[in-house]
């Protein structure tokens, strides 16, 4: 049976409290453009992140710090045009907010404004606390982002574990109830331990969304094209791949140019 539009409900920052509330795992992952995030959508997730992986996934960077707000915004863009009922997210990108919160409100109106989406992310504690607070200020909903901050990528010199340490693991906990404090709807915890990620989701009421952070997290998200096997050089330990397409996909395009070489594409039947 064809779902029509009006029997979709759409998916809100408030249904995303109550599934923590009820002891509901929450489903999430990226998109970036219109096709994906179609399907993605139609299979149920209840949150898309506009990453700004797009940046590595999108185009081809080493890290994620190059992508600007006018990049993230067209990504946002053609996701939201897909899009009929999950949560869409989009990260703020490196410049964007950092240090100055009138810089960080205008970003993320303008986000907001010219795509449609429904929430910004940013990556963060108390030091980024200013420019959530105006953020929110505008009834803007924000989620953050603690454990390895990508954009931060320079400052750790490394993408391992993060808060192994007591005093890190204290400081992301502490981080973790300011987000809660000023208002964050939710926070992504990214490549922490295990039981440090049961602490924070336990000491605080708003969902946790984990990568690479174990099973205890209220939801958890991975990168698209790393989930279907698109992208065959990323190999870390979080990741669980559900498909080959990387391989599907260079059968398909060989057995395509055979059939052009060999000119048995097009056939008759495939011609006017």
């Amino acid at each position: 049976m064809s779902v029509h539009k009006t029997d979709i409900k759409r998916v809100t920052t408030h249904v995303i409290q109550e599934m923590k509330t009820r002891g509901e795992k929450i489903s999430c992952l990226t998109a970036y453009d219109y096709s994906m995030a179609g399907i993605v959508d139609a299979a149920g997730v209840e949150l898309i992140l506009v990453g700004d992986s797009a940046s590595n996934v999108m185009a081809g960077h080493e890290t994620t710090l190059p992508i600007t707000i006018d990049q993230m915004i067209y990504h946002a863009q053609s996701v939201v045009r897909a899009v009929k009922r999950a949560l869409v997210v989009v990260d703020l990108p490196f410049g964007s907010y950092q240090g100055n919160s009138r810089e960080a409100l205008s970003s993320a109106i303008r986000i907001m404004k010219e795509s449609g989406a429904h929430a910004v992310k940013l990556e963060g504690g108390l030091e980024i606390k200013d420019s959530i607070t105006r953020i929110l200020s505008a009834g803007v909903p924000v989620m953050g982002h603690l454990g390895l901050t990508p954009q931060s990528i320079y400052k750790f010199g490394t993408y391992t574990v993060r808060a192994k340490e007591d005093a890190e693991a204290a400081k992301l906990l502490e981080d973790a109830k300011m987000l809660e404090e000023v208002g964050c709807f939710s926070v992504v915890l990214e490549k922490i331990p295990s039981k440090l990620t049961k602490m924070v989701s336990e000491s605080i009421s708003i969902p946790t969304v984990g990568i690479g952070a174990g099973p205890e997290a209220d939801g958890q998200i991975l990168v698209l094209h790393d989930l279907l096997g698109i992208n065959k050089a990323f190999k870390p330990r979080f990741l669980r791949r559900y498909a080959e397409l990387n391989d599907i996909m260079h059968d398909a395009i060989g057995n395509y140019i055979k059939d052009v070489k060999s000119k048995s594409f097009p056939s008759m039947g495939e011609s006017y």
